[in-house]
């Protein structure tokens, strides 16, 4: 078990409560510990004052009519609004559906009605989206509807639009004028409905990338969600006298679970940039004094790039989190080094998972750290299975990861049977994720199912190359991918990102592959790259690179469908 924070007494019951409770139970113990830190507009919370503006907010959703049970979707960035409206929704037992910032109107189309979405709070752009203009274009008729009236043909459990920081929009509610509708309800009231809420019940549906298909909905409970988070807390030792730096978004479960809930669990402080931007993270991180830190590969990677050239003051840092992607143990080791994060810890998991599944411990060894992503949460159990045929596989031997517990999802709503598929009787999650796992419980992971290339017979396992190619003094990141081959049915090829000034050939990466690794998982093609595309959590997206890999070879004829 990992160490739960001083103090905490009874750690199953304290996994037992709803969000809200999880809310309260902080204000109450530390009601001046500043709670929310939003650096780019000096918005600031202690304990007391988040509670009482989740109540508030709360309470306007109560005005409007959202009932327990119904939808509310968040489709902004990092905000207050998005924090408080997390809290508030689960006080009155409403389900937050997140949704990705890059979504595109057939997207945000898809998620508002496979969701059932009740009620939409949105910002009115971000970047060079236009939220706005896609909820007008899906529901023209908001211009003809009363607030709170919307009778939206394409979406018609569609009822509520509410507006963050923007003035007075027809048919819709600005954010203010919600909270205002609000007052009118009693606290008594609000405790009412809170108190009648169950620790079980369905409260987040976390939607999937959806890169192999249409995006799932992950249905996941207080209980998934506060006992993960309690656990992953006392992982990364984290307490009161913590800030956490959180430029990861709040839409997918590394913001909103290993971030906020996990910072709730503890009463810690969240400092949240309104999106990710390596200079304005590590000012924020340097002025707020920050304790902890969070992010993918590619966020150190970059904020490292910057303390290359701009010195900025980080040895307040003492732990935090990498995970999302895999992570390069020499990368884990120099964060460790040069930013003084010394107890830096990895996470794995899925949002099937609530989503830790394993966690490093502050306190192991480096070298386990770097090199294994920990060992199962408490109350997870895992196991590695042969994909073929199910069976259990001896320690040391690679399979497929599965896992076991509280943390596992109620399902996918409305898709029974890709629940099915993902949970077997036995109520094992099938991760689809290959790994080894070792005597003591010390869990790899050694890359996708659906990612290994099949090379003429041979399987070739693309993070066995990524880790190996990442040990080139000029290669600062490297991705692998399978692309068709006539020949021998599909070959690797490389993406690799040179460190900056580096001056790396294809030829010399070529020969630092030859009696290093065998000659058949040297990559046949290798493309010389300044960046990769992502989605807007940080991850490398490898479907969209594969795509771009196999325009290029079909431009010279190289490569087949």
């Amino acid at each position: 078990m990992c160490v739960p924070e001083r103090g905490m007494t009874n750690l199953d019951n304290y996994g037992r409560m709803t969000i809200g409770e999880l809310l309260d139970r902080s204000a109450g113990r530390y009601p001046h510990n500043e709670a929310l830190v939003f650096p780019g507009t000096d918005t600031r919370y202690t304990y007391r004052q988040m509670q009482q503006a989740c109540n508030r907010a709360a309470k306007g959703l109560m005005a409007l009519g959202v009932r327990r049970g119904e939808h509310i979707a968040v489709m902004a960035p990092n905000v207050p609004e998005w924090v408080l409206t997390q809290f508030a929704a689960a006080k009155v037992g409403a389900v937050l559906v997140t949704a990705n910032t890059n979504y595109t109107l057939f997207e945000m189309e898809y998620l508002l009605r496979h969701s059932d979405v009740n009620t939409l709070v949105f910002a009115s752009k971000f970047r060079d989206t236009d939220y706005l203009g896609m909820v007008r274009q899906l529901c023209p008729e908001m211009l003809e509807n009363m607030p709170g009236r919307l009778n939206c043909k394409k979406l018609p459990m569609l009822k509520n639009l509410v507006l963050t920081g923007g003035g007075p929009v027809p048919g819709l509610f600005a954010w203010e004028e919600m909270l205002a509708a609000g007052d009118d309800i009693s606290d008594q009231e609000l405790a009412a409905r809170q108190a009648f809420l169950q620790p079980d019940e369905v409260i987040s549906i976390q939607y999937t990338t959806g890169i192999t298909g249409f995006p799932k909905g992950v249905m996941l409970s207080h209980a998934n969600l506060v006992k993960n988070a309690i656990d992953m807390a006392g992982c990364m030792n984290l307490g009161p006298d913590d800030r956490l730096c959180l430029p990861v978004p709040l839409f997918h479960t590394f913001g909103c679970v290993l971030g906020t809930l996990t910072c709730v669990s503890a009463s810690a402080t969240m400092v949240i940039p309104e999106y990710f931007n390596p200079v304005r993270v590590l000012e924020a991180l340097e002025k707020e004094r920050c304790t902890a830190l969070h992010g993918v590969p590619t966020m150190f990677i970059t904020e490292l790039e910057v303390l290359e050239n701009h010195y900025f003051n980080t040895s307040s840092l003492r732990t935090g989190i990498m995970s999302g992607a895999p992570c390069p143990p020499d990368l884990i080791r120099v964060v460790a080094e040069k930013t003084g994060m010394r107890e830096i810890v990895v996470t794995y998991g899925q949002a099937e998972a609530s989503p830790g599944i394993t966690m490093s411990r502050f306190d192991e060894p480096l070298e386990v750290r770097m090199h294994t992503v920990g060992r199962p949460l408490d109350g997870v159990e895992v196991k590695i299975a042969d994909p073929a045929t199910g069976d259990d596989v001896p320690p040391g031997a690679q399979g497929e990861i599965c896992a076991r517990g509280y943390n596992i999802m109620k399902g996918y709503y409305k898709m029974p049977e890709a629940t099915t598929a993902a949970i077997d009787e036995q109520g094992w999650l099938h991760t689809g994720d290959l790994g080894v796992m070792d005597a003591d419980g010390y869990l790899r992971v050694t890359g996708r199912i659906k990612d290994v290339i099949i090379r003429g017979g041979e399987n070739i396992y693309p993070r066995e190359i990524e880790e190996f190619l990442s040990k080139h003094p000029g290669i600062k990141d490297v991705q692998v991918v399978g692309v068709p081959s006539e020949k021998y049915g599909e070959e690797v090829m490389a993406f690799i990102q040179p460190h900056n000034g580096a001056e790396v050939t294809i030829e010399e990466i070529r020969k630092y592959c030859i009696g290093r690794i065998a000659r058949y998982k040297i990559p046949a093609h290798i493309q010389l790259v300044d960046g990769y595309p992502t989605a807007a959590s940080g991850k490398v997206q490898k479907h969209r690179l594969r795509e771009l890999g196999l325009k290029k070879l079909s431009r010279h004829g190289l490569a087949v469908n």
